[in-house]
């Protein structure tokens, strides 16, 4: 358990971080990306006497917190928990990125989606096999037919991201905690709209958001 923890709290601190680099490069490959984030950027010392460092140095730590007290409940809960940490750190890391530059970007998405149909398939997910292949098939379907229902009031009412995130959350909860998480991201982003005046936003934090509270749920 220590060392999940230990892990939760350097993984909190980077995710910010993680993000900035996303929305300045946007890897298509592990390799890529691995080679970016380890890169040093250029005119960091300039940056470090900025507003938006001190920002993201308090992000940082406050992100990490939260990953670490996320992750203790998971590991309390659960007791093959590990690829259910994992999830739950990806959420993180989508959350941050999709907020920074309104893109969820498939080299998380579609490998979150795998690895919950293998995980339900071995035993260490939320849900059966067959949950969890439904799961991803109505999370991809579903927000496909509203968005086609709707296109006549707002076009891409999802964006491919939210779609293949739902698809990846629907393979990890099945359809019935799917339907929970599309239920609360939107009580969500009602609640973040109003309080914020926005008429839109970011959405894929809210599923990100809404996939952690519900796994959570599950464990209780």
């Amino acid at each position: 358990m220590i060392f999940w923890l230990c892990a939760a709290l350097v993984f909190g601190i980077l995710t910010p971080y993680m993000a900035r680099r996303f929305a300045k490069f946007m890897p298509t490959t592990f390799a890529g990306a691995i080679v970016e984030l380890l890169r040093k950027e250029k005119k960091l010392s300039s940056y470090r006497k900025t507003k938006q460092y001190k920002k993201l140095v308090w992000r940082s730590l406050m992100m990490g917190l939260l990953t670490v007290g996320l992750t203790a409940l998971i590991l309390a809960e659960f007791a093959d928990a590990g690829l259910i940490v994992v999830f739950t750190w990806t959420l993180l890391l989508l959350a941050e990125i999709d907020a920074r530059m309104f893109v969820l970007p498939d080299i998380l998405t579609i490998p979150l989606l795998l690895v919950g149909i293998a995980a339900a398939y071995v035993g260490e997910g939320v849900v059966s096999i067959d949950e969890s292949v439904y799961g991803a098939l109505v999370g991809y379907f579903f927000p496909v037919l509203v968005s086609l229902l709707i296109v006549w009031y707002k076009k891409d009412a999802f964006g491919g991201g939210d779609i293949k995130l739902l698809a990846a959350q629907g393979a990890w909860l099945g359809v019935e905690g799917l339907l929970y998480v599309i239920t609360t991201a939107a009580i969500l982003g009602l609640i973040w709209a109003m309080l914020r005046r926005q008429k839109s936003l970011a959405f894929g934090p809210m599923l990100a958001i809404a996939g952690i509270i519900v796994v959570l749920i599950e464990g209780y």
